[in-house]
């Protein structure tokens, strides 16, 4: 039970619980905590409210609220009597509230929604919110009264994933559940966040109506632009130019203001100078306009004027249900027939296809489309996104799961916003749909994160993005590449390729290529000769493939002098179709980067589909494109392993102490004592050998009776840390003489009285394991064996929190002297059941409390007896604002994106 000295204040607002929330609609609404001054508010949802909704609240008519009930409603003290309303503009749209029952660990809890939102998830986004706020309250357990007849209310209790225990008296069901978090429950939160993003994205892609503020009759204005965009794609809805200066545009009856429409308006394009759009902004929300898409620049891009006016823009907009692209965006496409939309500044609707695009970088989309085009790429959508204020690619991910129309997805991304978010987004969506992506900026660290960020090389980032199933890439040359053979050809089932051409030097290229990548070759390439006919190079081709050893087949080709190439090409993809082998092929064909016509499966639209074979301008470019496809699908066949927790945690006394330290240092970044270190792992399970500090040699003597000989001496001094030749550390000390000697040499050299004595652990293999901030992860658990050639190598293995125990034990594995631990040259390997537990242990300690942001554990002596943490240090500062835990909520829009 709380003191009464930690209860809020009524007025101690807990500005933290605010949240934008997503509906079960895709619009959104605007939770935050009640205050006095609601009671207005409050008065007029009540007034609202159905007689039916009333008595399933109340439990009776309960036609107006008495002043004395309204003050309760209103006034709360944020802790053991907690309200939230769910605002829509101004007014409030739903109520959820808890009282604490007698000072227990329970609170009872009631919530209403205006009959006219009933249907769109405010109940279960309520009780997700109440839930949090009751556990940071120090309660336990929900009860609630609910009448048996109430079905929709019911639902929402039985649906929420808890465990809950069920009573009926009278028509009257009572209801009981523990409020921590459970499989279930977490799994059912996901579940309506992925089912919310992905309706608000399809609200995007599919408007049946769409205006576009700021058509323009002048064909140098990006108002005529958009608009003839729209109009030559053949929209399959309806246009609404609004222009206050002209009757019609470009032939389409224009309207003063989008509030003039008649009908309603799903998206309306804005296309006025930044200035304008909170102008804009006020008839769109009156209007009730679903989504916003800005193709304006001159916001956050522009400076700190800019961004203000953006965070203002966008948080007015979800304020009255409203989501928002851009501002700064390209905009969105989505070819398929049905919709035919063009909502963009590119002046052609590509080619339909089954790939999903998402772009950061309005300047590239364009040339991005060009691109996909002349490659024989088609979309089934796009979205470039400009400054990511509120709509960003995590949502796309989300909509691309379920998208029947889209196989493959690519992304060109500058930055995260919730690195956690993605990671677990793309690890969901990567088992079903390949997702590449080219990161630019990767050098680029965030000063926010500068303090407590270390440098990842590039082979670690390579395994994060693999960790999560992300095909990385380098360029949008590469990007492209990679994306042809996952668009036409079917995935490996294994690394084995065999190399079929009529140039034996071409031959030995992708060869080399091949092997540099780890692909095994079945035999040497297979060279037909440059005499050779089109159905003697088919009848190679043939014979490779049906091999039972080859996995994936290279075709290098050189156009011979007598024959024209195109005759080869056919003769190729003939070969190919009729066999229909489902193992991918990659080809170097008479120089062409695409999908060349006598390569080409069309579809009914004339376009390269299932079944084409891409070509490459080089053998090596092939090979890296096929080497990429090999990879994921390798990954997509390991077992994803389950995310574990290990016993013996005690996440809310870390939690306490976590909340202690930093308080007591006025939130500032802290490095912790040796001792509050020793308290906040032992929350975890994870012991550090035990030690003392002493200041003189008799201390020193009765530190090592007391932890029992043989004890290890150390530097406390931070600056001789890892200086053995400073430090002089001192080995299996067994006698006091030797102690004692060997703290009077320690202070000499290092000059300071402070010594450390600890107990011997077993000897092993010196380990280290640690946690780091990275700007494109988030939290990092890093794993290596210490020593400076380890550091000056950077042989460290890195995974992204949250760790399964498949990630934990591949960690362990990965860095190149890892064999040591092993059994290397038949010594006795170490006990690695041991170093995972700490791995996930540290994992867990990570998950559970973001505002550490740096720890290390070194030494950690791996042996066969166990692992032995024998040093650690914490460093504990603000958490990063990029939270994937906790109640749904949108990205705050103040947040980096």
């Amino acid at each position: 039970m709380a003191s009464e000295d930690t209860k809020r204040d009524p007025y101690d607002y807990p500005r933290e619980w605010e949240a934008d929330v997503l509906l079960s609609d895709g619009g959104t609404v605007h939770l935050r905590p009640v205050i006095p001054s609601d009671a207005d508010g409050l008065v007029a949802f009540h007034g609202r409210l159905s007689e039916r909704t009333r008595y399933f609240r109340y439990f009776g008519a309960y036609p107006r609220i008495p002043q004395r009930d309204l003050e309760r409603f209103s006034v709360v003290d944020h802790h053991d009597r907690v309200a939230f309303v769910a605002l829509l503009g101004d007014d409030i749209v739903a109520v959820g509230r808890y009282e604490r029952l007698d000072q227990g660990p329970s609170a009872e809890v009631a919530f209403v929604v205006d009959d006219a939102h009933q249907g769109r998830g405010l109940g279960s986004i309520l009780l997700e919110h109440l839930a949090a706020a009751a556990s940071e309250s120090g309660l336990r357990r929900f009860v609630a009264e609910v009448l048996a007849e109430n079905a929709g209310m019911v639902r929402v209790f039985r649906d929420a994933g808890y465990q809950v225990s069920r009573e009926i008296e009278e028509g009257v069901l009572h209801l009981e559940f523990d409020i921590d978090p459970t499989e279930e429950s977490l799994a059912v939160a996901r579940s309506r966040e992925q089912a919310a993003e992905a309706r608000s994205v399809h609200n995007l892609l599919h408007p049946k109506s769409v205006a576009v503020i700021g058509a323009s009759t002048d064909p140098t204005k990006i108002g005529y632009v958009a608009l003839t965009n729209l109009l030559s794609a053949d929209f399959a809805g309806t246009v609404y130019p609004v222009n206050p200066e002209h009757k019609s545009v470009r032939g389409v009856r224009a309207y003063p203001s989008v509030v003039d429409i008649p009908e309603d308006v799903d998206l309306a394009l804005v296309a006025v100078p930044a200035e304008a759009v909170e102008s804009v902004l006020d008839g769109a929300l009156a209007k009730g306009v679903k989504t916003l898409l800005i193709v304006s620049g001159g916001f956050a891009e522009a400076g700190p004027h800019g961004l203000h006016a953006e965070l203002r823009l966008v948080g007015e907009a979800r304020a009255h249900g409203m989501r928002v692209v851009g501002p700064n965006a390209l905009g969105v496409l989505n070819t398929d027939a049905s919709v035919r939309l063009n909502a963009t500044l590119a002046p052609r609707l590509p080619a339909r296809g089954r790939t999903g695009f998402f772009c950061q970088s309005g300047a590239l989309g364009t040339a991005i489309l060009a691109d996909a085009e002349a490659r024989g790429l088609g979309l089934s959508t796009f979205v470039s996104a400009g400054n990511r204020a509120d709509v960003s690619g995590n949502d796309l991910l989300q909509y691309w799961e379920t998208d029947p129309a889209t196989d493959l997805v690519l992304l060109y991304l500058e930055s995260f916003g919730n690195p956690r978010k993605f990671a677990r987004l793309a690890r969901r969506l990567a088992r079903t749909k390949p997702v590449v992506a080219v990161k630019s900026g990767r050098h680029a660290v965030r000063p926010q994160l500068a303090a407590t960020s270390a440098e990842v090389d590039e082979s670690s980032v390579q395994a994060l993005f693999e960790q999560a199933g992300v095909v990385r890439v380098d360029t949008l040359a590469q990007l492209f590449d990679t994306a042809l053979v996952f668009a036409h050809q079917p995935l490996p089932a294994g690394p084995r390729i065999a190399i079929v051409g009529n140039s034996s030097a071409i031959g030995l290229l992708a060869a080399d290529t091949a092997r540099a990548h780890g692909l095994r070759l079945t035999a040497d390439p297979v060279d037909v000769g440059p005499q050779a006919s089109p159905e003697e190079f088919a009848a190679a081709v043939r014979e490779a493939l049906n091999s039972p050893e080859t996995d994936a087949l290279v075709v290098v080709f050189v156009p011979p002098l007598a024959i024209p190439g195109t005759a080869y090409a056919r003769a190729l993809r003939e070969a190919v179709v009729e066999m229909d082998k489902n193992k991918p092929i990659v080809s170097t064909f008479l120089a062409v980067e695409g999908v060349p016509d006598e390569l080409a499966v069309l579809s009914e639209d004339g376009v390269p589909t299932r079944g084409s074979v891409p070509s490459y301008p080089s053998p090596e470019r092939a090979v890296n494109a096929l080497a990429r496809v090999v990879r994921y699908a390798a990954w997509r066949q390991r077992p994803q392993g389950n995310l574990v927790r290990p016993a013996g945690l005690h996440a809310e006394q870390a939690q306490v102490i976590v909340g202690e330290l930093l308080a007591a240092e006025g939130g500032k970044t802290t490095l912790l004592s040796d001792d509050d270190v020793v308290r906040l792992l032992g929350c975890y399970g994870i012991d550090v050998v035990p030690f003392r500090v002493v200041t003189s040699a008799d201390e020193a003597v009765k530190a090592a009776e007391e932890l029992g000989f043989p004890v290890t001496l150390k530097a406390v001094d931070e600056r001789l840390r890892g200086r053995p030749d400073l430090a002089g550390v001192r080995l299996d000390l067994s006698s006091v003489d030797g102690v004692r000697r060997a703290y009077l040499d320690l202070r000499e050299i290092s000059g300071d009285d402070d010594v450390y004595v600890q107990r011997m652990a077993p000897k092993g293999l010196s380990c280290v394991i640690g946690l780091q901030d990275d700007p494109s992860f988030g939290t990092l658990v890093s794993f290596g064996l210490s020593g400076l050639v380890s550091t000056l190598l950077g042989d460290r293995a890195y995974r992204a929190v949250p760790l399964t125990d498949v990630d934990a034990a591949t960690l362990l594995r990965e860095p190149r002297t890892s064999p040591l631990l092993t059994g290397y040259r038949g010594d006795e390997p170490a006990d690695l059941a041991a170093l995972q537990d700490i791995v996930l242990r540290v994992a867990a300690l990570a998950e559970d409390n973001p505002e550490v942001r740096s720890m290390t554990l070194d030494p950690i002596l791996a042996s066969p007896d166990g692992a032995f943490v024998a040093n650690a240090r914490i460093v504990l500062g603000p958490p990063p604002s990029r939270p994937d835990t906790g109640p749904r909520r949108l990205r705050p829009i103040n947040a980096p994106a």
